[in-house]
């Protein structure tokens, strides 16, 4: 079973950070920073964890914003352009998850040495990630903090350009959302506009991202800049665009349908063979179903499924799956299988009774079919 992802933050960490400060400002009382830093880590979660080391870090960093900033920047890894996924500390200097603490706390201090901040920001970013930091400074001065992400979608570091686009993502998963630009994502969009072609996937997929949260509130809006960036596009845009709309094809925006190339679904389909029509909680929903083509041409098809689970007080919520994309010939005619397990899962709950299966093809549904799921007094809770 893989370690939980919170055991990043470990007392190790914590003392190697300590370690680090104190090299460089050896008026730094490292042990009692590891004291406060690690009180009670056990029972804390990631970002519990995180904002107890800040804390920490705070308290032991001088009080002159500036000082403890210079501190900070002398304790960092040397390396500013490398593959950060893998990368932990090591001898050199701070890096990786031990740098999310120090974004936080810049991001918080921010309003004391604004211009400070934000480069901070930046060469943070190169040891790992300041995309949750950096939303502090885009809250208390938007236009400023905009302004130089539209600068950094133009620099030379990939992790400076990625953090133009992953920091201004309105519905960043884990972070503090950006209402204003939830409500209008005009300020986000020149930002992402030079980045739409970078050479960097690790970029692309966070410009695509940010476009996947922005069609959740502005689904035209994206619709369009599909429709436009589509336009003479390579392949690994093409790639983007796709993966930026995949709320909206899921959806059957027809506006991000067309931007795909992908028209309505000129198809027959045979009723959906459920081989598990009575599927135990923790077991696997099977079915099949057969899709001919009736097109007089080649069509590209985007098959997804789309699971109706029952809700607590009746009726049903549905959940939209990829299965494939696929081309076709005139005529042609496709079998697909799916075998979708149906067991604990964080997310959602389940609640015995009838539920139902339908594909969903270039965005429109093709008839719901049923299966019973079956729990225990003990899952059902």
């Amino acid at each position: 079973m893989p370690e939980p992802l919170k055991n990043l933050y470990s007392r190790d960490l914590i003392d190697q950070m300590g370690a680090h400060i104190q090299r460089v400002h050896s008026n730094f009382d490292a042990r009692a920073f590891a004291h406060q830093a690690s009180h009670n880590l056990e029972q804390l979660e990631l970002k519990q964890r995180s904002e107890q080391i800040r804390i920490a870090l705070d308290a032991h960093l001088p009080a002159r914003f500036e000082e403890a900033v210079e501190i900070l920047l002398a304790a960092l890894h040397p390396d500013t352009e490398v593959e950060l996924s893998d990368k932990s500390m090591d001898p050199d200097g701070i890096r990786g998850w031990a740098t999310m603490p120090l974004s936080d706390l810049v991001g918080l201090r921010c309003e004391e040495n604004f211009e400070l901040a934000l480069s901070v920001q930046k060469a943070l970013t190169c040891r790992f990630s300041s995309e949750f930091g950096i939303r502090h400074l885009i809250l208390a001065r938007p236009e400023q903090a905009m302004a130089e992400l539209e600068k950094w979608a133009h620099d030379t570091n990939y992790h400076v350009r990625r953090l133009a686009s992953e920091g201004c993502r309105p519905r960043l998963p884990w972070a503090m959302q950006l209402p204003d630009f939830i409500r209008n994502p005009a300020p986000i969009l020149p930002v992402l506009e030079p980045l739409k072609d970078d050479p960097s996937e690790y970029v692309r997929r966070s410009v695509a991202n940010n476009l996947n949260d922005i069609a959740k509130d502005h689904p035209d809006t994206v619709a369009q800049i599909a429709s436009t960036w589509m336009t003479g596009a390579s392949k690994t845009r093409e790639k983007l665009v796709r993966h930026a709309c995949r709320t909206l094809v899921k959806q059957g925006h027809s506006g991000a349908m067309a931007a795909l190339g992908v028209g309505p679904a000129e198809v027959e389909t045979a009723p959906l063979t459920i081989h598990t029509p009575v599927v135990p909680f923790g077991s696997a929903l099977r079915f099949s179903g057969a899709i001919q083509s009736t097109a007089a041409r080649e069509q590209t098809l985007i098959v997804d499924y789309v699971l109706h689970f029952k809700k607590a007080k009746g009726g049903t919520a549905p959940k939209v799956f990829k299965l494939k994309t696929l081309t076709v010939k005139p005529g042609e005619r496709v079998v697909l299988e799916r075998s979708h397990p149906i067991r604990p899962i964080t997310t959602r709950r389940y609640y015995a009774g009838v539920q139902a299966v339908e594909w969903q093809i270039n965005g429109q549904p093709q008839g719901r079919h049923t299966f019973e799921l079956t729990m225990t007094d003990t899952e059902t809770g």
